[in-house]
């Protein structure tokens, strides 16, 4: 077949691209098809460059604000929904959803700094609660699935903040 393609219809064929396989084993313009029923879904590596894309905007070190990150994230999460909104199978998007939430929640951890305690009783966390939390010894990323943080930065704050939800109900 290559040969035929190359010979006869002068075109160039990618042997690391080109393979014969299973539906579910093959990608493709970053889709992959699931075993049962042949359902449409975000391939691996789509969504490993996807977590990588998000990894950078949110970085913790960037010294941005959170309106310059939700800003940043939105014009990158509404692309790619559009792109990919088109999957059959939404679980995947569902769990991307909350990690974002998760990440930017760390984002506001450590751009507060010392002064946790103090932003997490202003919005309405109890004393208790978010003493606990700033003088907790674990690091922002395991902070930010506690429930203080869910509590003072619910995903109606990031959804105000204008950072859009890649799962939505059909």
């Amino acid at each position: 077949m290559s040969r035929y393609l190359t010979s006869k219809l002068k075109l160039k064929v990618n042997e690391a691209k080109s393979a014969v396989g299973r539906p579910w084993e093959r990608k493709f313009l970053g889709f992959s098809f699931s075993r049962r029923g042949f359902r449409l879904f975000v391939s691996e590596s789509a969504e490993k460059r996807f977590k990588e894309k998000v990894r950078e905007i949110t970085g913790r070190t960037r010294g941005r604000s959170i309106r310059q990150v939700a800003k940043e994230l939105r014009a990158y999460l509404l692309g790619w929904r559009e792109y990919f909104g088109h999957s059959e199978v939404r679980s995947g998007c569902k769990e991307l959803d909350s990690w974002i939430r998760r990440r930017l929640r760390s984002y506001h951890w450590k751009q507060w700094g010392r002064r946790g305690y103090r932003e997490l009783r202003k919005r309405g966390v109890s004393r208790r609660l978010a003493w606990n939390r700033a003088k907790s010894a674990h690091g922002p990323w395991c902070l930010s699935r506690s429930p203080a943080l869910a509590f003072a930065l619910p995903g109606k704050y990031f959804d105000e903040l204008g950072v859009p939800r890649l799962y939505i109900k059909r």
